[in-house]
């Protein structure tokens, strides 16, 4: 299995609640913007995507909260995809804080949208392969 792709996150003020921890919403931020630097990492132009007629999509997304994380924390948030059967994939990222310690998780079901019939892909990872310059950095040989 390839190494994780690791992107390092500085948590803002602006993502704490009341009580001082990072807000659910921006944990969904701090996802999809590793998942985006982890494709563009890959190669993927998502302009070039979407000329294809092709956007991906999250289906499902589950946030599991480990340990507080408040303001001024700097964490690294690793990405990986699975690839299944099928329509989807998965996308496991765990948030790390400085020590090593796992403070959330996010995972997300994902799939590629064919924008003109607006139904999902087979076969998403084949796709992608296309795509990408470096797709072994979305798991995909």
């Amino acid at each position: 299995m390839p190494e994780p792709f690791r992107v390092t996150i500085d948590i803002r003020t602006d993502d704490l609640d009341i009580n001082g921890h990072v807000r659910g919403p921006a944990y969904l931020a701090y996802a999809d913007h590793a998942r985006w630097e982890c494709v563009w990492a890959a190669g993927v132009d998502p302009l070039a995507l979407k000329a294809g007629n092709l956007g991906p999509v999250n289906l499902e997304t589950t946030i599991r909260f480990r340990r507080e994380l408040r303001a001024r924390a700097r964490i690294d948030v690793l990405t990986r995809f699975t690839w299944e059967p099928g329509k989807v994939s998965r996308v496991v990222q765990e948030f790390l804080a400085p020590d090593g310690v796992v403070v959330a998780e996010v995972e997300s079901l994902s799939g590629l949208l064919d924008l003109e019939y607006r139904r999902l892909v087979p076969d998403p990872g084949r796709h992608w392969r296309e795509y990408a310059s470096r797709p072994e950095i979305l798991g995909l040989p």
